[in-house]
């Protein structure tokens, strides 16, 4: 299991545009990612329940991915959250 936590920069914070993207790169990898933010968890690869974390400006995000390309899956999202969030 790989985990990382981000701050989240974006003015508006995660909305419907980035949150789309989020999906789509998570979708390509096969392992299970687990966005975290709020007190409450998400399947990264179902738009609306991202939605539903509320993430805001200034919060901080804990992604957890678990599977056979854990490691290839942390390093994009990674650089996914930093050009994009």
């Amino acid at each position: 299991m790989k985990e990382f936590q981000y701050t989240i920069t974006d003015p508006i914070g995660l909305h419907a545009r980035p949150a789309g993207l989020l999906v789509k790169e998570i979708g390509a990898f096969q392992s299970k990612v687990t966005v975290s933010a709020n007190g409450k968890d998400a399947d990264g690869k179902k738009l609306i329940m991202l939605m539903s974390l509320g993430i805001k400006k200034g919060m901080e995000v804990t992604c957890r991915i678990e599977g056979e390309d854990e490691e290839a899956a942390a390093e994009a999202l990674q650089k996914f959250f930093k050009s994009n969030l």
